[in-house]
């Protein structure tokens, strides 16, 4: 199988899709049936998962790789169903474990293709710290982060995305707490591929979600995801067709960064202080516009454009691939000195004991 992308490679050994992530191609064509679990998918009418999951069900197929060389692994929470219903190994672990777990199933099997599937609360409270260190770490792995603002699975508590001021049932004078942004998070961990979408937006999720299936490394890719029940409508600026023009900031590589009715709005560095800023492009004209370059290895640019969103408001938020940028992965590395240290590319069982207990051990008589 061989892949065009964005940085102009042909090859998908020069990206790491399928055959450089070591992950076999099934024989066989595929199909969403294949993916699709015999588990009954039990989640709030309405909420946005569903969009999420049929999507990832529809995409899955087209990567050509085996559903038993496919791993889910989820935390806890309303996201972490969702390795129940798609039809490949998985496990829903622990709070906020998910990404620890994972790093091990990646390093240990090179030939598998594994996904983390999170939540804002799983992820980013509890779960912080195994999430920047794994982003840090740039594990061959792809974490999606399905932000919704609250707490859904404990019943409306505000989480660490929650807007200040936001008031619930364990914050009913309202939240106190400064928002994460997700995007800024993953940037100041270094993470070298960073991305938002939208549940709703069923092409641009699918895009988004190949775009970090393809990358080798920590893929992070943030879901604005709508909870019905205790946060209903939270992303509905983006959505609707009267706002969701001045709302969005599509992010295209290569492409001048325009938004808005007509095109009517862009993104310059300002002239004075070198931040972004957003800008009337008839007032300042097309020239000066900044030209999305998801490729600089300089993370602060990408940091920039995850800071024209204000915390806790949706007005003026970027959607796309914010980082794409390659070093090298932290499986790959512990693995070229395992072989290093045995001589052996596949060490058995025995070397690897060997290797762990080393030649300063003792016994200690009875």
């Amino acid at each position: 199988m061989t892949l065009t992308n964005d940085t102009g490679n042909n090859s998908d050994t020069d990206r790491g899709f399928n055959s450089l992530k070591g992950v076999p191609l099934s024989i066989e064509p595929l199909n969403r049936k294949d993916f699709t679990s015999d588990q009954e998918v039990r989640w709030c009418p309405g909420c946005g998962d569903y969009a999420i999951l049929a999507a990832f069900l529809g995409f899955m197929p087209e990567l050509g790789i085996r559903r038993e060389n496919s791993v889910i692994i989820s935390g806890i929470g309303c996201a972490a169903r969702f390795p129940y219903y798609v039809d490949s190994y998985g496990m829903h672990s622990i709070h906020g474990r998910a990404p620890a777990i994972a790093t091990g199933v990646a390093t240990a099997r090179p030939d598998l293709a594994v996904w983390v599937v999170t939540g804002d609360g799983d992820a980013l409270s509890i779960g912080g710290n195994h999430l920047i260190h794994a982003l840090r770490r740039n594990v061959n792995i792809t974490i999606l982060l399905f932000n919704n603002q609250i707490y859904g699975l404990t019943k409306g508590q505000y989480s660490p995305t929650s807007e200040a001021g936001k008031v619930t049932k364990s914050t009913p004078m309202g939240s106190v707490d400064a928002p994460f942004n997700p995007l800024a998070l993953a940037l100041g961990a270094e993470a070298s591929f960073v991305a938002r979408t939208i549940d709703s937006d069923r092409k641009h999720l699918t895009e988004v979600l190949k775009e970090a299936s393809r990358h080798r490394g920590s893929s992070f890719v943030e879901i604005y995801q709508n909870c019905p029940i205790f946060n209903d409508g939270a992303f509905d600026e983006l959505k609707d067709s009267e706002t969701s023009a001045e709302a969005v900031i599509r992010l295209q590589h290569g492409e001048p960064i325009v938004f808005g009715n007509e095109g009517r709005l862009g993104v310059r560095r300002h002239p004075d202080t070198g931040s972004l800023e957003v800008v009337e492009v008839a007032e300042v004209g097309r020239d000066a516009l900044v030209v999305h370059d998801a490729h600089d290895p300089d993370p602060s640019y990408a940091f920039a454009l995850s800071r024209l969103s204000k915390p806790g408001a949706m007005t003026r938020s970027p959607i796309g691939v914010l980082r794409q940028v390659q070093r090298p992965s932290y499986d790959d590395q512990v693995r070229d000195q395992l072989a290093t240290a045995t001589g052996d590319s596949e060490p058995d069982e025995a070397e690897l004991q060997q290797l762990i207990l080393g030649n300063d051990t003792w016994t200690v008589a009875g």
